[in-house]
């Protein structure tokens, strides 16, 4: 089935659309909700609240790319549950890992602060991934915002697991000096 007739199930309150969102995009957003959590019984709970949000949300939109938005629910889910979960404590999901990556590439501030401008840095990083080349912007944003593991990266882009972690350092290292230079950065 095609997306707009899932979103058309969706306006219509036809609960079909939630098995037709399963069929197609079950798969995909259990493997975010994994890759964020690192627990099956976990990503099963978000990606059911992911259609749960979708349920409620969709009668007031209408979005063009549904898998982007499920995604986009899913992963927003995931972070929230594993902050939840695991605010003293991390553990060995994908998640915790690329977080301590991107460590080093801006300092974290007051929280409130740190929100307030959530929306402006990610348009940063936005304009900074639009001057690397292709695939770094792949392997970037399969491993910081899919959080893919390293071995998923190399496969998707068929390079080396080495030149996976060459890139990714490269582009924390470009990241951190755009970001300096941007004013997003303490020392």
């Amino acid at each position: 089935m095609r997306d707009n007739e899932i979103v058309a199930l969706y306006w219509e309150r036809d609960e079909a659309a939630l098995t037709e969102t399963e069929k197609k995009y079950g798969r995909y957003l259990k493997k975010i909700a994994f890759n964020v959590l690192a627990d099956f019984e976990d990503s099963e709970e978000c990606v059911n609240d992911t259609y749960f949000k979708a349920w409620n949300s969709m009668p007031t939109q209408r979005p063009e790319f549904l898998a982007t938005y499920l995604g986009a629910l899913t992963r927003r889910g995931a972070i929230d549950q594993y902050r939840r979960k695991n605010s003293q404590k991390r553990v060995g999901s994908q998640y915790a890992v690329a977080l301590e990556e991107l460590a080093d590439c801006a300092s974290v501030g007051n929280v409130t602060e740190q929100e307030v401008e959530l929306h402006i840095l990610g348009e940063v990083i936005n304009t900074y991934l639009k001057t690397v080349a292709e695939e770094a912007r792949d392997v970037f944003i399969g491993r910081y915002y899919f959080h893919d593991s390293l071995e998923e990266i190399a496969g998707y882009c068929r390079i080396s697991v080495p030149k996976v972690k060459s890139m990714l350092y490269r582009l924390r290292k470009g990241l951190k000096q755009y970001l300096e230079e941007e004013g997003y950065y303490d020392e």
